[in-house]
Parts: structure tokens; sequence; C-alpha cells
């Protein structure tokens, strides 16, 4: 609705507003009211300002930490104040809104177009850079409900990555290593393998840079391609090789960086719980299959006692 863009027109210059002056939420509501006496005509939807408003100052925490993990080239103070604004804005609704009020897409869009009202000339690419790779991290929600222009797959840029799903014995039983992403599923570790001689030689760097695991590539059990979008490179391939490695059992040295908050071991029987993206289920899933056949054939191995 056209009167909704005229809202998050007005939450944005308030936002604008609030952070500049170092307002409390206090004052943010009273600033609010400012702009929607100023700006607001007589159909705005005072309601949904408010939730819009408050509902991005109460999830700010979270908001700016994803930022910095979806930009990490930018800090926020690096990102101009009106770009900044409007990812809190336009995160917000991405990932906190009802989605049958905001599409997904409409959250993306919406941002897109404040970044270049009030934003400079490179702020929409940048916004939807942002937002775009975190759409792409959530699953793309509602993809198929809305047709879009696509670049053809082969004449985007290809980024090499590897990755792997870590095992380790422990107390006669196996464990996987597994990450966990600010976006809060649990997945693989992987990382980019360009400059490397093999994948094999890549994931073994990889998991060692990022874990902190000395591991043994043993053979692939997949691999996936997909579409990301970069702040900066904007749209590019991004193929994934995935493996099986072994490791000792040692403690987990989490590398802070990429998106990634925390790292575990968990039991075979254990994972069946845990938040996967769809797309990992199958390689995992393969893996933790080729285990237990191992531990199998290793049983049928066995001598029987006397």
């Amino acid at each position: 609705m056209a009167n909704r863009h005229l809202a998050r027109s007005v939450v944005l210059q308030t936002l604008f507003e609030w952070d500049t002056t170092h307002a409390s939420q206090t004052e943010a509501k009273n600033i609010l009211a400012r702009n929607v006496a100023e700006f607001g005509g007589a159909d705005v939807d005072q309601l949904f300002m408010e939730h819009l408003l408050f509902g991005v100052l109460a999830k700010k925490s979270d908001v700016d930490l994803i930022i910095e993990k979806a930009a990490p080239e930018w800090s926020l103070e690096r990102i101009a104040p009106v770009d900044r604004n409007i990812l809190r804005l336009g995160l917000y609704e991405l990932l906190f809104a009802d989605r049958t009020q905001v599409p997904a897409k409409v959250a993306i869009n919406e941002a897109i177009e404040l970044a270049k009202t009030f934003g400079g000339d490179s702020s929409g690419r940048f916004v939807n850079g942002v937002l775009g790779a975190v759409y792409k991290e959530l699953g793309e929600p509602g993809k198929n409900e809305q047709g879009e222009k696509k670049a053809k797959r082969e004449e985007l840029p290809i980024e090499k990555m590897g990755g792997a799903i870590v095992y380790a014995k422990h107390d006669g039983q196996y464990y996987l290593a597994l990450v966990h992403d600010v976006f809060g599923h649990w997945t693989l570790s992987k990382g980019h393998i360009g400059e490397d001689v093999t994948p094999e030689a890549g994931v073994t760097r990889v998991i060692k840079e990022e874990l902190g695991l000395d591991v043994k590539v043993e053979n692939q059990v997949g691999e996936n391609e997909y579409i990301a979008s970069h702040p900066e490179k904007g749209k590019m391939r991004k193929h994934v090789w995935f493996f099986l490695a072994s490791s000792d059992f040692e403690p987990l040295v989490l590398k802070k960086s990429g998106g990634l908050d925390d790292a575990k071991w968990f039991r075979l029987k254990d994972i069946i719980d845990l938040n996967f993206y769809d797309d990992m289920l199958p390689i995992v899933t393969m893996a933790v299959q080729k285990l237990l056949d191992h531990a199998s054939s290793t049983r049928d191995r066995m001598p029987a006692h006397a």
C-alpha cells in the first residue's frame, strides 16, 4: 500500500534522528509524533508506524549483529547512518514481521526503494546485497510465489568453496562437529578453497582455520551450488564440495567470523532434532548413513568370542 511506503519513510526519518542524536526510546516516540505531523499526511497508518519503530528498537542488538555478519567488510560505524537504519528497518521486517502481512520480498524491495530515495548513489545496491545475503541464508522464503528476473547462472562469476562433515569417535560413539550461524541454524563448516591445489587440501585448511581441528579428508559426500549476493561484488555462483572428514575428539575452537556464533560436538542420535537448512539435510543424511554402514561392517568383522 502507498501509505505503508510513506509510513516506512517516516519511521526511517525517525530512526535516523534517534540514531544520530543518541536519543532515548522515550524520545524516539516524541520524534515519531513530530515526523508524523510534518510528513505523515491524513491517511498514514500510525499504529503500523509505532509497531515498526518500537519493533526495530527492541530488536536492535540482534539486527546489528546480523548486519555485522552479513557485511563483514563494513563495521556499523563505517556504514552511512541512512543506510544503517534502512538495514535495521528492512532486516526487522524480513526476520521478525508477520510474513502474511509483509512477505520477505516486499520487505527487501521496500528497503531498496528507501535506499534509492534517501541514500547515496550506491545505497540501493549495498542494501540489496546485505538483505539478499540474509534472504538466501533464510532459505529464500516465498521465492516461488513471485516471479522475478534472474541472471543466467552460467554468466555469473563462480566462487569455489569446500566443507566437511567432521566426525570423531569417543567412548564408543560417533560424534559430528557442527557450527551454528546467527540465523539460528546448525550447519557444516565450510570456506573458500579457490586458491588451494585440490578441494581436499582446501577443506583440510578450512577446518583447521575455522574449528582448530586437524582432519583427514575422506570421500566426497555431496556438492551444491547456489546464487548469493555480495554487498559490493553483486551476484555470484557459490559451488561447494562437501567431504566426510575424520578427527580426534578434541575441543572445538571456533573462529569468530563469517556469521557463526557457536560450534559443538553432537552424538549421531541427537542431530535429528537440530535445525538444518533444507539443502544441508541430504548431505548430512548421506554422511550419517556412511558412518552407520562403517560401524555395522566393523561389528560384522569382529571375531566371535569362544
